[in-house]
C-alpha cells in the first residue's frame, strides 16, 4: 500500500544510507541539496558509489525470510492491488465517491501525501532540527517530521545513533504511534527481539554530544534547495 518498492530493496537502501550516510554512497545524500535528497535521487541515475558500495552490504538475512521473498516475487501485483485498486474501491464503497473521485482521492491523494511524508525523513530530518546525540552527523530531531510520520524516524539524530532501537526515540511519551503498533504486534507474536538502549547509555551519549559544541562539520556543505 505504501508503494515504496519491495521490502528487500527498501531495506538494502536503508542499510546503505546508514552505513555511508552523507557520502556519495548514500542513495539520498543530503549534501547534494534538499530537492535531491527529497525526491531527486529517485529521478536520476544512481551515483557509481551507491552501486559499488551497495554490493558490500550484507542482506542475506532478508533473502532467508520467506515473507520478504514472497513480497519481492509478487511485488508488482501486490503494489497494483493494495496501492491503487483497493483504496479506490474503499473510497467508492464506504464514502460513496464516484469512481473518478475515489481514484483521485483514495489513490493519488493518499499516495502523494504518504510519499512526501516519507521523503521528508530523508530531506528535512537531515537538515532542520536539533542534534542531541551526535552533532557530527547531519541527521536531526525534527518535530514536524515526527508528527507527520507518526513518530517514525522523525527523531532522526537518535535513530542514526541507535539504529537498533525499535522505538526510534528516547522518550516513550513523545508522539510515537508506530511504537505502539510494534508493541501490539509483539504481543501477537508478529514482532520479536525488540531492543532498546539503557537509560545510562543514552545519557552518556547525550553528555558526549554536548561536549562536541555547535559547529559545521568539514564535510557538511551549506544546504541548498535545488
Amino acid at each position: 500500500m505504501a508503494g515504496q518498492n519491495d521490502l528487500y530493496t527498501w531495506c538494502r537502501d536503508h542499510r546503505l544510507h546508514h552505513k555511508f550516510s552523507e557520502t556519495d554512497a548514500d542513495p539520498h545524500n543530503s549534501n547534494r541539496g534538499f530537492f535531491f535528497t527529497h525526491v531527486g535521487w529517485l529521478l536520476t541515475k544512481k551515483h557509481p558509489d551507491v552501486i559499488l558500495k551497495g554490493k558490500t552490504v550484507d542482506c542475506s538475512d532478508l533473502l532467508r525470510d520467506p515473507v520478504i521473498r514472497f513480497q519481492r516475487k509478487y511485488y508488482v501485483l501486490m503494489y497494483s492491488f493494495f496501492c491503487f485498486l483497493l483504496p479506490t474501491f474503499l473510497c467508492h464503497y464506504f464514502l460513496d465517491y464516484s469512481w473518478i473521485d475515489s481514484f483521485i482521492v483514495g489513490c493519488f491523494g493518499r499516495y502523494i501525501v504518504s510519499l512526501h511524508t516519507t521523503w521528508f525523513v530523508n530531506s528535512a530530518a537531515h537538515m532542520f532540527g536539533d542534534r542531541l546525540y551526535n552533532r557530527k552527523i547531519a541527521a536531526r530531531e525534527n518535530k514536524f517530521v515526527s508528527f507527520a510520520a507518526w513518530g517514525s524516524e522523525g527523531f532522526h539524530n537518535y535513530h542514526h545513533v541507535f539504529p537498533w532501537d525499535y522505538t526510534i526515540s528516547e522518550m516513550g511519551w513523545k508522539f510515537n504511534p508506530m511504537k505502539s503498533i510494534i508493541d501490539f504486534m509483539a504481543k501477537c507474536g508478529q514482532a520479536y527481539d525488540l531492543r532498546r538502549p539503557s537509560p545510562q547509555l543514552i545519557e552518556k551519549t547525550k553528555e558526549s554530544a554536548s561536549k562536541q559544541g555547535h559547529f559545521v562539520d568539514p564535510y557538511e556543505k551549506p544546504h541548498s534547495f535545488y
